[in-house]
């Protein structure tokens, strides 16, 4: 009723702020574009925004603006929690589990309790708390050495990424932060009970247990019932933005809902009723992810929503900044910046220890787990909105610590990957092998000359192998290198390494020569693609007994033109005209994606499997069939996409 009440009362300035706050939002979104091309955190951009137009600089937003656009925060701190519960996917969790239980334990006992300890300490030092009583310093330091139990799974992804990053310290990194920031939003749902009791002056007792344990048991039912609602939602076939719009409502309400109960239990019942929205949101986005059919569809929706909904959220928070009180509590920032970082390597090199984790790794798994983002600033924003006592000034202390590990947690991360050596960046002249293709025949129609350029484009070492080289004027002037050769003899091939080549193009206007490069690579060097252009259809099965795919012009040419008929959008994609699209083939070499069915696969969205290839057999794909040890997959999607899958899928 109060939320209904205040739309009604403030509307036509909402309206108006809402207006406003369009036009900043835009350029907000171009402001964190020019940080990430300095190399710094998007949310930073967004947050930088925030204060340049917030009511300390150029009171553009103002505070009755801030205070009026507060829905923002809810609606954005709803989708940060669904976020958050579908990054936790139990299987991709599994072939890790006791490391990263074990380090995720200790990560967060020792951050909780060194980081609010420390707060607790240095009271006296914290402006705005040291006019609080001891009972309002035990409440401030157990809601922020909550928070400071936050990760970032967003800035950790993006540096595996960047990296092309793979192993098992990634892989436990990579779980703890997924974890841990599904576990802080728990432990603040308990924490924020403890602080409304402590606050209020009610006595820890049976009865405070017993009602901290229903009012769980609620958030889950809660949670339960959301998530049938989202996943009847994402059943429908409606437009993924029209999908987005009422999740995000629904969220929304849920918030709504959970004030409503707190005003009504406090009114009627002799007790207050506080659930945490957080809890209720991740809920319901873990059980829709884990245990639906609407997974993928689910996560479609979150990326699709994430960019609109993280420039509100964070450009809002940075106008909302206190800035006489962060020039105030930098030094006392900086100061639970270090004290964090020092938990975090206590935390993480004793759970490491447990888990029987290469004390290599042991001592530098801190460097990975300093990232905070999105669920950090949402409980920070959560803290000032339920405890009106601690004020802004508490959000704002917190918003510091975070932008400090979000500076400095990736560069961190990376130097970790690199100094365990899973970086897996491309060297510069140094093509992996499978990319290495030679092609035999430079004929008059040039098309070897044509193959190689194109593959060039595509970060393939394309060479070519010619018998006419000798002849031919200008040859040293191309831009592709061409090899004299003299005959096809074996010692030929090995002195132009087709030793080495996982991939040989035969394109000889001879079948005889054609057929002749191609038994020698298969008797001798097993190679792993053989490639013939095929003059004569009569001599079609002399190149299949040997594994061969044959390619006829004239029929290739027909066949083209039969698909760009029938099907442009194939076709565009086939001949690589399609802006950014490519079709790939990755071989299953990763152990841990043995067995594993392709619907629990979490590839790029942008990505689309189209068939298995098993030996000699091809299987049409769907969501049951199981990964092997030997697979060729073939994907359609972006070329940074398929970067991602070739990394994830190879050793």
């Amino acid at each position: 009723m109060e939320t209904y009440k205040f739309f009604t009362e403030n509307y036509q300035s909402i309206i108006i702020f809402l207006a406003i706050f369009g036009v900043i939002a835009l350029a907000s979104k171009d402001f964190g574009y020019l940080f990430k091309q300095l190399k710094l955190p998007l949310i930073s951009g967004y947050l930088f925004t925030g204060i340049i137009v917030g009511p300390f600089m150029l009171e553009i937003i103002t505070e009755e603006a801030v205070h009026k656009l507060h829905f923002i925060d809810d609606f954005s701190l709803a989708f940060i929690a669904f976020a958050a519960g579908s990054e936790l996917y139990l299987k991709e969790l599994k072939n890790r589990l006791k490391s990263i239980a074990w380090v995720s334990t200790g990560v967060v006992i020792t951050t909780f309790i060194m980081g609010g300890t420390a707060i607790f300490l240095m009271a006296d030092f914290i402006p705005f708390m040291s006019i609080m009583s001891t009972k309002e310093h035990v409440v401030v330091a157990i809601l922020a050495g909550t928070i400071l139990v936050a990760r970032s799974p967003s800035s950790a992804i993006a540096v595996i990424n960047e990296l092309r990053a793979k192993g098992p310290l990634t892989h436990t990194a990579l779980g703890v932060t997924v974890v841990t920031d599904v576990v802080v939003i728990v432990l603040f749902s308990m924490s924020s009970s403890v602080a409304m009791t402590i606050l209020t002056g009610h006595s820890f007792d049976v009865g405070f247990v017993v009602l901290i344990l229903v009012e769980f048991l609620i958030s889950l039912i809660l949670g339960y019932i959301l998530a049938k609602f989202l996943q009847f939602v994402l059943g429908y076939f409606v437009k993924y933005r029209y999908k987005m719009v009422i999740i995000l409502l629904a969220g929304y309400s849920i918030f709504v809902l959970a004030d409503e109960i707190g005003h009504l239990s406090h009114e009627f019942l002799p007790f207050k009723i506080h659930l945490e929205p957080l809890l209720i949101c991740m809920t319901a986005s873990f059980i829709t992810t884990n245990f639906s059919r609407y997974r993928q569809d689910f996560s479609k929706v979150l990326h699709h929503g994430a960019l609109p909904v993280f420039v509100a959220f964070f450009t809002l928070t940075g106008a909302s900044l206190e800035l006489d009180v962060f020039l105030q509590i930098w030094q006392i920032a900086l100061a639970i910046f270090f004290v964090r970082l020092i938990a975090i390597a206590v935390g993480s090199f004793s759970g490491g220890v447990l888990a029987g984790d290469p004390m290599s790794h042991n001592k530098i798994s801190w460097m990975c787990l300093l990232t905070q983002a999105g669920v950090g600033l949402g409980l920070a924003r959560s803290v000032a909105d339920d405890f009106p006592s601690l004020g802004s000034a508490f959000a704002t202390m917190i918003i510091a610590v975070i932008v400090l590990n979000e500076m400095v947690g990736p560069l961190f991360f990376k130097w970790a990957i690199n100094m365990v050596g899973e970086s897996h960046t491309r060297a510069k002249g140094e093509p992996e092998k499978n990319r290495n293709v030679l092609i035999f025949g430079l004929d008059s129609h040039f098309y070897a000359l044509f193959l190689a350029r194109q593959l060039g484009k595509h970060g393939w070492n394309a060479n070519i192998a010619s018998l006419r080289a000798k002849d031919m004027i200008g040859i040293e002037e191309l831009d592709v290198n061409v090899q004299p050769i003299s005959d096809l003899s074996l010692d030929t091939m090995y002195k132009v390494k087709a030793d080495q080549a996982g991939t040989i193009v035969a394109l000889f206007a001879s079948d005889d020569k054609c057929r002749q490069v191609c038994e020698l690579a298969y008797e001798h060097f097993g190679t792993d693609t053989l490639i013939a252009r095929l003059n004569n259809r009569a001599n079609v099965d002399r190149f299949y007994e040997l594994g061969v795919l044959v390619i006829e012009p004239t029929t290739a040419i027909v066949s083209l033109l039969e698909h760009f008929v029938r099907s442009p959008s194939a076709a565009s994609l086939i001949l690589g005209t399609e802006e950014n699209q490519d079709i790939v083939d990755v071989e299953v070499r990763d152990a841990t994606l043995h067995g594993i069915p392709l619907r629990d696969l979490r590839l790029p969205l942008d990505t689309l499997i189209l068939s298995v290839h098993r030996g000699r057999e091809t299987l049409i794909s769907h969501g049951y069939t199981r990964l092997e040890i030997g697979d060729r997959v073939t994907i359609v999607g972006s070329e940074e996409s398929l970067e991602e899958i070739r990394l994830r899928f190879e050793e």
